[in-house]
């Protein structure tokens, strides 16, 4: 396969929306498994782990956050979530579980297609073709690896939280606003901003020393934010 298709692996408990969600993801080229509640999804990723995993969040006995955070504990497979319009506080909080991307219900899907095919695309295309390393102030991140070391710790990362960094760290000084980030980074032209503010919070968790007083990643008050390197 290459750097745009990959094995799916979806977990939602409507055999209506799995078989609708099977057949485009199959057509968009994927290898496409489905299953229909949280045990089951973190059975076959055991056995087999995908290269990524679509989640519905509301799941009979796990439910798709628990999923989410157990999936986050061994692997930083990519994760796109699905959600009901009006789940915005569960949205936020799959996301500050580690999620890299959301669709919400109902929703378009050659769209979900589509966002699994950039999720992807990102996370292999990086991987296959970048050989640079990056360092700044005890921060080392290899990105043809897709790892990154802090004072010699390794850092658990998601595939989005990952983007975000390399691109912060190749454009150090700059200032972008969030939506400038969700085209260039998550591949958005629209989108929720509040998306960029979640995965800065769980980046700035990681990276900084104290969090509440962020000295590498800045807020820019009016624009948005800026990488300004380590003390």
């Amino acid at each position: 396969m290459d750097g745009t298709t990959g094995r799916v692996l979806v977990v939602d408990d409507d055999v209506t929306v799995r078989d609708v969600v099977r057949r485009y993801l199959e057509l968009a080229g994927h290898e496409v498994e489905v299953v229909g509640d949280g045990e089951s999804a973190l059975r076959r990723f055991a056995e087999r782990e995908p290269d990524v995993v679509v989640l519905d969040l509301m799941l009979p006995g796990v439910d798709g956050l628990e999923v989410c955070r157990r999936l986050r504990v061994r692997s930083a497979v990519p994760v796109v979530m699905l959600t009901a319009l009006g789940e915005e506080e569960d949205r936020i909080a799959g996301l500050q579980l580690g999620a890299d991307d959301y669709v919400t219900k109902p929703f378009s899907p050659r769209e979900l297609a589509l966002r699994v095919t950039s999720v992807l695309r990102r996370s292999k295309v990086a991987a296959s073709r970048s050989s640079s390393v990056l360092e700044d102030a005890g921060l080392r991140v290899d990105v043809g690896a897709r790892s990154a070391w802090l004072g010699g710790r390794e850092l658990s990362l998601t595939t989005r939280e990952f983007d975000l960094l390399v691109f912060f760290l190749t454009h150090r000084g700059t200032a972008f606003s969030r939506s400038e980030l969700l085209s260039r980074v998550w591949g958005w032209e629209f989108g929720d901003q509040s998306t960029v503010t979640v995965h800065v919070r769980r980046l700035r968790e990681k990276v900084e020393a104290d969090s509440a007083r962020p000295v590498r990643i800045s807020t820019v008050w009016g624009v948005g934010y800026r990488y300004d390197g380590g003390a």
